[in-house]
């Protein structure tokens, strides 16, 4: 059953125009049932559950869905303690006392008892696993027992025992962990990680706990720790009432490290965690601060606010079709006095993302308003590197940042600023490359060493998941922090003012040297990414990695789910950023041009691959506000990556600029793109330059008609003739050709009327 829940109310419907970062939407899940005595909360089959006398109701709460109608299964009479279905929802398991668990067989509805040993012992709950040695744990105050179930005998067998003095437990099927508490304070535990990688013993350590006085032991409650999982890694949260903290804890296979302390303002708060960002529910402030504990720093995402209602579609439409005058009148017709109360006196926090109210019957989803903690963020790099790590609205925190890039180009913000945003999403993007090429690496290896045992799994400290994608606790702590910590440095290139004309002094600082691809002035537009790792004292805040995931528990659930990504590749950028405000930035070519050499700048110290869209667009702008010298500095430094896309912008571009034309046909013939050089040649007339040209370079895709084509329209015969005797000497059969026969036709007519 549920903890304690809080005594503070508030009215919560997000209208008039109330703000908030986080939310829960209306209507919620109604699981009122008659006669209910309970509400339990089943994370392992993610249930909702409400017990009878006689009965047990549940309803499915992942997909989340406020509709959804319950199943029901019969039960002997008889008190309720709480209640848990098999991972395969073939059993059910009721506590009826502190000594007596009761399973039922839902498929041939056959019952069998568990029972303590001794009247000395309590059970204090159970769980079940998809451990391979063991099926449910019952936890109790002398320790833990793992059974087995036997599916052709229909009972239990007990395969160990664990034994150890519990106060009390805490447990999440998300993490598969369990934490026993013990000693006089509660503050001292031993852990267990249960997973289809096996078991593996935690060490012991010990909580801190502030005290009033000397002689005060304040005892640790089970409502003030919490199991939460971010970014894959497992946390134990525990709230120190007398020091107003909340104090993290790592796990690693050797030790417990605690991470850091975030400050408390209420001396009730709840714990959520929705796409790997953590909510603190100061539930006597009634607010909600948000952390991303990713980023290398203890401050919140953003100002606390409050959570507040807010209608589903359907219902939004409904109060959308009504007038401005009755939206709130019809607001309040369908909210019940009951629903709209935030923090009402039977509410319940589920971690990591519902919230049950177990006196009126309702269970409501947290969500998090991406778009308003992107309006509230006045530190746009800070904020394009929260939205890049989203997951559960990935298309949605894609295109924020896509428009935050361009707002922040069209405000025209100093280039330095938006050279900083832009090396977020680069970084980012290279950084998921990185990993997928790591990520397809470790599947490669796992398949060839498809045979090893679990148990070696397990002890190779290398190993970051099972073939069957669960978790195991795979560092030390000496390797746990050297992985953990990354400097993430942004390499700031332009200066801080906005003289945007100064891109003609950077030309030189941009040169590279073609053979070891350095810039003049030792920046290197090839190099490798100048982030490091390095060491951080314990007490600091370990910056994660998603690589990293020696607990990675969040991947139990969602390994059948195709994860989406909100990274951003060069391609977005340029369709999506820099060819959208091009249009717009007409007038102002050189502002844009800054910007994009930033971007260039970054893109290539990542070694990324891009389209030469970019490049493209670069030209044009040079071109258009006739930098015609820039642009040679550009391509003669490889700053602009030669193509054929390149190269013939260059020669549409040099219409009006010899140079530059000749910069598009000195390209196309780097890239020994022969036929196409040949034809530029013909087409400026220089065809007799283009028979010299394909014949040293062998070039055989070229009709002989255009030569001759463009021989005739000189008028000259001795042209003409100049290019058909080529043509008979060096291709064999020529003469035999209908080309040979009209030419040689014409050439005679020209002849004749020159003679005349």
């Amino acid at each position: 059953m549920f903890g304690k829940p809080s005594s503070s109310q508030s009215s919560g419907f997000s209208g008039s125009g109330a703000v908030s970062h986080v939310y829960v939407r209306y209507p919620p899940l109604r699981c009122k049932v008659s006669g209910s005595r309970n509400l339990f909360y089943d994370d392992g089959s993610k249930l909702l559950l409400a017990s009878t006398s006689d009965q047990v109701f549940s309803w499915k709460t992942a997909p989340f869905d406020p509709n959804v109608a319950p199943s029901c299964d019969s039960i002997s009479e008889g008190p309720v303690l709480s209640v848990r279905y098999s991972l395969d929802c073939q059993l059910l398991a009721v506590q009826r006392s502190n000594h007596e668990v009761q399973i039922w067989n839902r498929e041939g509805e056959k019952t069998f008892i568990y029972k303590c040993r001794s009247e000395s012992e309590h059970i204090l709950g159970f769980f079940w696993t998809d451990c391979p040695t063991c099926d449910i744990v019952f936890v109790k105050t002398s320790g833990l027992e793992l059974f087995s179930y036997s599916s052709d005998s229909k009972s239990l067998t007990l395969v160990e025992t664990k034994k150890t003095n519990v106060s009390w437990y805490i447990y999440t099927h998300e993490s598969r962990l369990v934490l026993l508490a013990q000693g006089m304070q509660n503050k001292s535990f031993t852990g267990y990680q249960i997973s289809s990688a096996g078991i593996i013993r935690l060490p012991r350590f010990e909580m801190v706990m502030a005290k009033h006085g000397a002689n005060s032991r304040p005892v640790l409650s089970a409502e003030d720790v919490h199991i939460v999982t971010v970014y894959g890694r497992i946390y134990c949260l525990q709230f120190d009432t007398v020091a107003m903290l909340l104090h993290s804890y790592r796990f690693y296979r050797d030790a417990v490290i605690q991470q850091g302390s975030l400050p408390i303002y209420s001396n009730r708060i709840a714990v959520s965690a929705i796409d790997n960002v953590l909510l603190v529910h100061q539930v006597d402030a009634k607010v909600v601060i948000m952390y991303d504990l990713f980023a290398d720093s203890r401050a919140p995402i953003s100002a606390p606010l409050p959570l507040l209602l807010r209608l589903y579609p359907r219902a939004a439409s409904l109060c959308s079709s009504s007038t401005s005058r009755n939206s709130d009148a019809l607001e309040t017709q369908i909210l019940t006095d009951t629903e709209s109360i935030t923090y009402g006196d039977g509410w319940s926090f589920l971690v990591p993302d519902l919230i049950c109210d177990v006196t009126n019957g309702l269970l409501w989803k947290i969500n998090i308003d991406l778009e308003a903690i992107a309006a509230s963020s006045s530190e746009v790099p800070f904020i394009l590197d929260f939205l890049q790590r989203r997951k559960l609205e990935a298309n949605k925190a894609k295109q924020l940042c896509l428009a935050i890039a361009r707002a922040m180009i069209l405000e025209r913000r100093p280039v330095s600023v938006v050279a900083r945003a832009l090396d977020v999403l680069v970084t980012s993007y290279s950084q998921s490359i990185k990993t997928r090429s790591n990520d397809k690496r470790t599947k490669a290896e796992n398949t060839s060493n498809s045979g090893v045992s679990s148990a070696n799994i397990v002890d190779d400290a290398n190993n970051r998941i099972d073939a069957s994608g669960k978790s195991v606790i795979d560092e030390t702590v000496s390797s746990g922090l050297e992985n953990e910590s990354i400097e993430r440095s942004f390499v700031l290139t332009s200066d801080s003012d906005d003289n945007l004309s100064a891109e003609t002094q950077k030309i030189n600082s941009l040169k590279l040297d073609s053979s070891s691809g350095k810039i003049d002035g030792g920046h290197s537009l090839r190099a490798e990414s100048s982030s490091a790792a390095v060491h951080q004292p314990l007490s600091q805040s370990q910056v994660l990695r998603p690589g990293d995931t020696p607990l990675n528990a969040g991947a139990f659930d969602n390994l059948d789910s195709q994860v989406t990504s909100a990274v951003i590749s060069p391609d977005d950028l340029y369709s999506s950023v820099f060819a959208l405000v091009e249009e717009e930035m007409i007038g102002d070519a050189s502002y844009l041009v800054a910007i994009i050499i930033e971007f260039l700048r970054r893109a290539n110290l990542e070694k990324l691959k891009l389209h030469p869209n970019i490049y493209v667009l670069t030209v044009q702008l040079l071109a258009r506000s006739e930098r015609h010298a820039e642009l040679g500095l550009f391509v003669i430094n490889k700053i602009l990556e030669p193509s054929l896309e390149v190269a013939l912008q260059l020669l549409e571009s040099g219409r009006q600029n010899f140079q530059t034309r000749k910069l598009g046909l000195d390209m196309l013939r780097q890239l020994s793109l022969h036929h196409e050089y040949v034809l530029l040649l013909v087409q400026d007339g220089y065809y007799l330059e283009a028979l010299r040209y394909a014949r040293k370079h062998k070039v055989t895709t070229v009709r002989p008609s255009l030569f001759l084509e463009a021989a005739y329209s000189s008028n000259d015969p001795r042209q003409l003739a100049a290019v058909l005797r080529f043509f008979c000497d060096f291709i064999p059969g020529f003469k035999n050709t209908s080309d040979h026969h009209t030419f040689n036709r014409v050439l005679a007519e020209m002849s004749t009327s020159i003679v005349v």
